[in-house]
């Protein structure tokens, strides 16, 4: 098959309208089948990385994550993942799923968002998993706000599915057109029951239902969820959050999920994609 590397004025068209864009098929079925055995091995050890954040599924409620956060370090040979990588920890550390942040569609892309000329690095590049007859309950929310814990918000996330994702297995689900709201509270993360009464209307619910392959382009204010499995097979997902590469931390601790070891004022992640255009030697100043 043939990978895109770009999108369509009419997909583009269609973001900014909706907040969200299916791009179709974004890797060749060997591709697809290296991530899933990556994975695999990264979850049954067979592959570690000291600094890549791991958090068990503990099923249910979203609540239940309190009680079982991500922590540095692999948690033993299990399917039962819910995360793998977060900011600062996340899977920019392996060379395949690199190799795909890096492909020329998401360089397209991220010329798009944030221009041709901005340095981009990962805010945080991770596995979503729900397991088989489990998983748990995302709520409403938005990527964005204090509680991410940078000087500017990252703009556009890539969701990729490892596995067929559905509604009966716990598909992403978004309300069409929400990012044209803006960020709805200050800290941002999870909806009021005030604001998910007013924003959340059926009608402009959509399960985002993807084949193994597929990608869907999000906008981070964007409001969106996801419920539980309900099927006897895994629904795994690949998301990166693409971010200005010169941003900076603002506030590191237990609000942000972020390394501890970043430091406020200091730039968040390393730069993954170079700018291409506005270099100083090829510019001239203005008088």
């Amino acid at each position: 098959m043939t990978v895109p590397t770009e999108l369509t004025d009419a997909q583009w068209t269609e973001f900014r309208k909706n907040g969200y864009v299916n791009l179709g098929k974004v890797l060749s079925d060997d591709d697809l089948e290296g991530l899933r055995s990556r994975l695999d091995a990264i979850m049954m050890g067979d592959i570690k990385y000291e600094k890549l954040m791991y958090q068990l599924d503990p099923g249910g409620k979203y609540s239940n994550t309190e009680q079982n956060g991500q922590t540095l370090g692999w948690k033993g040979a299990t399917k039962e993942y819910r995360k793998i990588g977060e900011a600062g920890c996340g899977l920019e550390c392996d060379e395949l799923f690199l190799k795909f942040m890096t492909s020329p569609l998401m360089v397209s892309i991220c010329a798009e968002v944030y221009g041709p000329h901005t340095p981009i690095a990962p805010y945080r590049a991770m596995m979503m998993n729900k397991p088989a007859n489990s998983g748990t309950d995302l709520p409403w929310h938005q990527d964005g706000g204090e509680f991410w814990g940078v000087d500017r918000d990252p703009q556009s996330f890539v969701w990729l599915a490892l596995d067929d994702s559905t509604t009966q297995n716990g598909c992403v689900k978004v309300v069409k057109g929400t990012h044209k709201l803006g960020l709805l509270t200050k800290r941002g993360h999870t909806l009021t029951e005030e604001d998910i009464a007013k924003i959340v209307v059926p009608d402009l619910v959509e399960h985002v239902e993807l084949k193994a392959g597929e990608a869907v382009l999000c906008h981070n204010y964007l409001v969106h969820s996801s419920s539980t499995n309900v099927t006897d097979k895994p629904r795994r997902g690949f998301s990166v959050n693409y971010m200005d590469a010169r941003s900076k931390v603002t506030k590191p601790g237990p609000e942000c999920p972020m390394n501890c070891e970043i430091t406020a004022g200091k730039p968040f992640a390393k730069c993954i994609i170079p700018g291409t255009l506005g270099k100083d030697e090829n510019s001239e100043p203005v008088v």
